[in-house]
């Protein structure tokens, strides 16, 4: 019997051990991916100045999304089917008719339009305010998707969640106040809580219009997103160059290799996120966007691109905070009442076992010296 239990017990801590490294690794790379977009980009601005060349450039390698997940499909799944068959079935997404050319204007183009101005205007602030703050002000966005979920999906009222937006809202106003409410860090604040305003808007008008995604709609859905952007969001940054708003001198001199390592780390961010849960929790993803604020604080700091006083460390930690308590499940407050009950009960059982315990060595004792004094009266009676 105690054989199949013995290994019963191992395979669960060998399945649970599995689990804990591959949600170590989903959010040490999430965290990686996101800080390193942001350094690299404020590296990249030094000899490239075109946010939104960089944006639309980047924007474009989600025309991979769907060939990647059918090489990932193809390769793990006993059922095959090819391409064109995989694809329209991902098109339910789009309802009974798939995708369809007013599907395409009419459900595409609102969402890369939302996606674009979240990276552009995300990316020009990093021009005017360190990454530090940049990261730390879009984790507002967690806030945002709850107050826009309240008001328009009449999704639950939670009064902890009311909290963490009062204290993002907090936060936004003590970063301002810690660069003295300069015009160049306010309107640098201003683009990074407008680009987190518009990852929410992109997040709840999805959940309105399309509902919830299968991973290979989702795929399917960012590569669409990716030939819209390629077919008609061209037109803007190629305004841009040739009104001179952003302009460089030659092709030839386009850092091609820092451009490519920001889509890379972009297009990874945006795996892990929508795919991520494949392996690990939603809870511990987020945790990895939460750790890219430190990450990047340390690059900065060792670039010397900020100056750490109280009130902005201060006014972080409150933004890290009101994040992570947009974390906890609807249900967190009956969770903790179990726990906390659970948490009695295992101790009232305790001292009634030390109680126990305490009776059965007086009870013990006493027989004990009851026994002693019963043979010494027998021995003194036999001499």
């Amino acid at each position: 019997r105690a054989g199949p239990r013995c290994c019963g017990r191992r395979r669960l801590s060998v399945e649970r051990l599995k689990e804990a490294l591959w949600g170590s690794a989903v959010v040490l790379s999430v965290c990686s991916s996101w800080a390193g977009t942001s350094q690299l980009a404020k590296v990249t601005f030094r000899t490239f100045d075109a946010p939104f060349a960089i944006t639309w450039f980047a924007a474009t390698w989600n025309l991979l999304f769907f060939p990647l997940y059918y090489l990932g499909y193809a390769w793990s799944s006993d059922e095959k089917q090819n391409p064109l068959q995989q694809f329209r079935e991902c098109c339910r997404l789009y309802g009974d008719d798939g995708l369809t050319i007013k599907i395409f204007f009419t459900r595409t183009a609102p969402f890369c339009v939302l996606w674009t101005l979240t990276n552009y205007l995300y990316l020009l602030a990093l021009k005017k305010i360190s990454a530090t703050d940049a990261s730390a002000l879009f984790c507002c966005n967690k806030a945002f998707v709850f107050l826009l979920s309240w008001i328009v999906l009449r999704d639950k009222f939670m009064g902890v969640r009311i909290v963490a937006a009062i204290f993002a809202i907090a936060g936004i106003v003590m970063i301002t106040y810690a660069d003295g409410f300069h015009s160049h860090s306010v309107i640098g604040i201003a683009l990074v809580v407008a680009s987190a305003s518009m990852s929410a808007l992109y997040k709840v008008l999805f959940k309105m219009l399309l509902g919830s995604a299968k991973y290979g709609e989702a795929a399917l859905f960012l590569t669409v997103l990716g030939l819209f952007n390629v077919t008609f969001i061209i037109c803007v940054p190629t305004a841009l160059y040739f009104t001179g708003i952003e302009h460089w001198t030659s092709f030839s001199l386009i850092p091609w290799e820092k451009l490519c390592g920001i889509a890379i780390l972009l297009l990874s961010f945006t795996i892990l996120m929508n795919f991520g849960i494949a392996v690990t929790s939603p809870t511990l993803i987020s945790v990895g966007v939460v750790l890219s604020v430190p990450v990047n604080a340390v690059a900065d700091a060792y670039s010397s691109d900020i100056i750490f006083n109280g009130v902005r460390v201060v006014a972080v930690l409150i933004i890290c905070l009101g994040f992570l308590l947009l974390l906890l499940p609807q249900e967190w407050d009956k969770m903790a009442v179990r726990l906390v009950s659970r948490f009695r009960v295992s101790k009232r059982e305790e001292v009634e076992e030390v109680a126990a315990g305490a009776d059965g060595g007086f009870a013990g004792q006493s027989r004990r010296s009851k026994g002693s004094r019963t043979s010494t009266a027998t021995l003194a009676h036999s001499f």
